[in-house]
């Protein structure tokens, strides 16, 4: 069993003129961020690895959730996560090392969105229905893989364990 945990950045700004890659977070999103991050120390879920998309509202994003960690991965940046489909957030996650039982990536939409809807085939219904309609900033998927090894993940290996919101958490947040 493999645990995989999909993190959309949260609400971004886009200042008149500025690249996508270089948008930073919204005020909203730095709300948002370490709210996030508090979820995952208060559920346990601690990752053996992350990895970001470099783009500065992702590595903005992990660098205000993980600050509630005593100890945690700062985050491998992979370029090919930046707007990057399904398919290709996959790949790159088959490269994880046999030693990582969880793994972390925060990344963008759509593919985080698409990728969690094919990998999740079981969890809760209401969820499951919920994360169908959106995955919006800020969501936090945790995936259960019934895989030995992550060369092994596929369509449908997934349980849906949760899907977190910021609203969830906090009503200014998303």
């Amino acid at each position: 069993m493999r645990r995989l945990i999909l993190f959309r950045h949260t609400k971004s700004d886009w200042p008149d003129g500025m690249r996508d890659f270089e948008r930073p977070l919204a005020a909203r999103g730095r709300r948002a961020a370490p709210l996030m991050g508090q979820l995952l120390v208060d559920r346990g879920l601690v990752p053996a690895q992350v990895i970001v998309s470099p783009a500065a509202r992702t590595v903005e994003t992990w660098a205000l959730a993980r600050a509630g960690f005593l100890q945690l991965p700062p985050g491998a940046q992979d370029r090919r996560i930046y707007e990057a489909p399904a398919y290709q957030l996959a790949n790159v996650i088959r490269e994880t090392p046999d030693e990582v039982g969880t793994l972390l990536l925060v990344g963008h939409n759509p593919g985080i969105e698409t990728l969690c809807g094919d990998l999740v085939a079981d969890g809760p219904a209401d969820q499951r229905r919920r994360l169908s309609r959106k995955f919006p900033t800020g969501g936090l998927a945790v995936i259960d893989c019934a895989i030995d090894d992550w060369r092994d993940l596929g369509p449908r290996c997934g349980t849906l364990v949760s899907f977190t919101v910021p609203r969830d958490l906090d009503s200014e947040a998303e």
